[in-house]
């Protein structure tokens, strides 16, 4: 208790090995087998999605290689992934949690956090829903999950890492420095492997460490993130949980795609950001936005990516405006020491269809409409006819990308701590 308020009860539900664990529940031939759920080679996908326990016991690792994995374990069997089916377990499984809360934050399609702290009069305490929950997906789904419990978001998410497969980890005000705090830092929501690294070279290596760092040298170090940090290994500053209906505002719209054959010229990597900017435009145009500017990511073949961005005098939404902008963001930018694998743009910095625009006398106002109703009418034949029905001649041909339902759009990470 503190300040004379309730102390809230939090969980974070982590379903276990969540894709492989779908196929394998579906399958039976997969059943007692070492499994790994991996992207298309053929796509040049080919990194590990998820493995269950036995694969995870041979040392497969999410997002490693294929080649790499089936060195490990060579009796590994490789499944591709069926994201609408991993999609329907989700659903099913928020409708569970829906059972004992309305405040439901998803965290991706395998985690949510659950504030029950109004629950406990008709369903028991923490550990005893997290128990409930436990079950019910387990007799209903066929399925498992890891319950973390405890007073805010950041170490209910610990506890559902501590203890894996089917279980439930309590972590309370009182225990958390005992449980929490000789942990490596890289166990704390919001270290990556750079601020990791920052870390270390300070010599702060574990969440005790840092919860018990000058916040002003971290904040010399890592910036306002340094402080938001120090908060969370000291279990204080976490939002609250969001109600399930929740839907956060967009900011930007993206899609990115790893290539079938590594980009070598310009011409193609042009080719490849308009068939990404006439996607993003249909969804700028379905959700009513205009971007003010453009951020555009290249991975070149070493796996090492670069993001830059540029902001635009005028909103814009039209595919050719987008492109133009995106390729001279990267003429601008990229040296072409290595050939490019995969490419992402992002329309950024959106603003409402209908915002008036200062023009100025060089616009050609025309021409700028006329394109827009051109590609307008596209949309509207689409709509009706398909997405193949028409296109643009100069995406017919000489494209290295999987099929196009196969670009996966690139989706902010929304994240409430």
């Amino acid at each position: 208790m503190r300040s004379g308020s309730k102390e809230k009860i939090i969980l974070h539900s982590d379903m276990n090995n969540f894709y492989a664990s779908v196929e394998c529940m579906l399958n039976p031939e997969l059943r007692g087998k070492y499994v790994a759920v991996c992207g298309r080679q053929k796509d040049r996908h080919g990194i590990v999605l998820a493995k269950n326990e036995k694969a995870k016991a041979m040392g497969v690792k999410t997002g490693e290689p294929v080649w790499q994995a089936l060195q490990k374990c060579p009796r590994l069997v490789t499944v591709d992934p069926h994201f609408d089916i991993y999609m329907k377990y989700s659903r099913m499984a928020r409708e569970i949690y829906g059972r004992y809360t309305d405040l439901i934050e998803p965290f991706g399609l395998d985690e949510c956090w659950l504030d029950v702290s109004g629950s406990t009069l008709l369903f028991g305490s923490g550990p005893e829903i997290a128990d409930r929950i436990r079950n019910d997906i387990k007799r209903e789904l066929g399925l498992t999950v890891s319950v973390g419990v405890s007073f805010n978001k950041i170490f209910a998410k610990l506890g559902s890492d501590m203890k894996k497969p089917d279980a439930v980890t309590v972590i309370n005000r009182a225990d958390f420095r005992e449980k929490v705090w000789p942990l490596p830092a890289s166990d704390l929501l919001g270290v990556g492997r750079a601020t990791t690294k920052a870390l270390a070279r300070h010599g702060i290596y574990t969440i005790g460490q840092l919860a018990t760092a000058d916040p002003d040298h971290l904040k010399n170090w890592l910036g306002i993130n340094g402080v938001k940090l120090w908060n969370s290994a000291r279990g204080e500053g976490s939002a609250n949980v969001a109600p399930a209906d929740f839907r956060p505002p967009i900011k930007s719209i993206g899609h990115g795609i790893t290539c079938t054959a590594d980009l070598g010229s310009d011409a193609e990597v042009r080719k490849v950001m308009f068939a990404l900017c006439r996607d993003i435009s249909h969804r700028l145009r379905k959700h009513g936005f205009k971007a003010r500017g453009v951020a555009v990511s290249i991975k070149d073949t070493e796996l090492r990516s670069r993001e830059y961005q540029r902001s635009s005098q005028k909103p814009v939404r039209s595919s050719m405006e987008l492109t133009s902008q995106s390729f001279a963001l990267f003429r601008e930018n990229y040296d072409w020491r290595l050939q490019v694998r995969a490419v992402s743009v992002r329309a950024i910095s959106l603003t409402g269809e209908d915002e008036p625009v200062q023009l100025n006398m060089f616009d050609n106002l025309n021409r700028e409409l006329k394109r827009d109703k051109i590609e307008q009418s596209m949309e509207e034949i689409r709509a009706v006819y398909g997405k193949r029905a028409v296109s643009f001649a100069g995406l017919m041909y000489g494209l290295k990308l999987p099929g196009e339902e196969n670009i996966n759009p690139v989706m902010p990470n929304v994240m409430r701590v």
